[in-house]
């Protein structure tokens, strides 16, 4: 069944990341919105929406009939204040992430979501990228065993504040999406700790700790020292004599327990014992999800259509949120004491 779609923001971000894998998908999009009349026009045309459809208002598109639900890509304030009219519409709604610029707004709307019964997916596509789910499988599978520890780099350049070193943008857009993969992967976060390292203005480090629930530790750097010309993402996770690596959304690495092999004749290659590698196939790049997007929106139609979904729901959304509030304070703490 063909879902109805209307879309309020149309950004670079809509436009060259999230638009194109939703049209990929069985969707009409039936209408769309933005604040800029030219942009709003240029993503019209793109996307065939006849100009009757496009709107500056999204308070008219939220009245339109004939909609099975929307998507927003505007920013927090906006996130949340549009996810809660398209719940009291009654409207499924997928928001990129934030859900809203603090973890008090992250948790009303998750309230409402709950109240109205409605799906509201969040834009963690960490959860989705290829190699982050087989690497996520592996640690949830039943021969990997308790997770003991995890280890994390996030990095990004200091692009979101070229003129003025504020870093609002990099923990809202960026360090965010690692405050939902590390409880995914990791499970409950009962302790959190940053320390904070300012190069410079506008180049900012960062090492957070976790305590998990199970007792498990871990440890996360993120900062915006590092050219986004570079690989920007690595995690691992270990247990009892298992490992699990992903290198930059790209390569998964599962290590056991091998024997050593060198005095060995039959030495070869052991299902179960030796390291597995997995890469995606760039010759057929089409097919590969590298970032998650498309399986991301795919999972929010099943949900919209009543159908089994794990979408990162907008309750995952107020956790993640109420984990970067402490991240931030301790972050901003650790700066104020230099």
């Amino acid at each position: 069944m063909t879902t109805r779609i209307g879309w309020i923001g149309c950004g670079v971000h809509a436009n060259e990341m999230l638009l194109p894998q939703l049209t990929r998908l069985d969707v009409e999009l039936v209408a769309l919105c933005d604040v800029d009349a030219d942009r709003l026009g240029r993503t019209a045309r793109r996307y065939g929406v006849a100009s009757q459809d496009a709107t500056r208002d999204w308070r008219a598109l939220l009245a339109r009939s004939d909609l099975d639900a929307i998507g927003v890509a505007a920013g927090p304030a906006a996130h949340h204040e549009i996810g809660l009219a398209a719940l009291a519409r009654g409207l499924p709604a997928f928001l990129e992430k934030p859900p809203a610029a603090d973890a008090a707004r992250a948790r009303a709307l998750a309230e409402a979501a709950r109240r109205a019964g409605k799906p509201v997916a969040l834009g963690f596509m960490k959860r989705y990228s290829t190699a982050n789910r087989i690497g996520g499988n592996i640690v949830r599978g039943a021969g990997f065993g308790a997770p003991a520890t995890f280890l994390g780099h996030y990095m990004t350049a200091p692009t979101y504040f070229e003129k003025d070193p504020d870093y609002t943008g990099f923990y809202l857009h960026h360090c965010v999406h690692y405050l939902d993969l590390v409880p995914w992967l990791m499970g409950e976060v009962v302790d959190l700790g940053v320390r904070a390292h300012e190069l410079a203005p506008g180049k900012l480090a960062l090492h957070v700790d976790f305590r998990f629930a199970s007792g498990a530790i871990g440890a996360l750097q993120m900062g915006t020292h590092q050219s986004r010309g570079t690989p920007m993402e690595w995690w691992q996770v270990t247990a009892d004599h298992q490992r699990v690596e992903v290198r930059n959304v790209h390569e998964v690495r599962h290590y056991r327990a091998p024997p050593f092999k060198a005095s060995r004749g039959d030495a070869t290659l052991r299902e179960g014992e030796d390291t597995m590698v997995w890469e995606p196939n760039l010759t057929v790049a089409a097919n590969e999800d590298h970032k998650g997007y498309h399986a991301l929106l795919g999972d929010f139609l099943a949900a919209v259509r009543g159908e089994p979904s794990t979408i990162p729901t907008a309750e995952d959304g107020a956790r993640a949120m109420a984990l970067l509030d402490r991240m931030i304070a301790g972050a901003e703490a650790g700066r104020a004491r230099r």
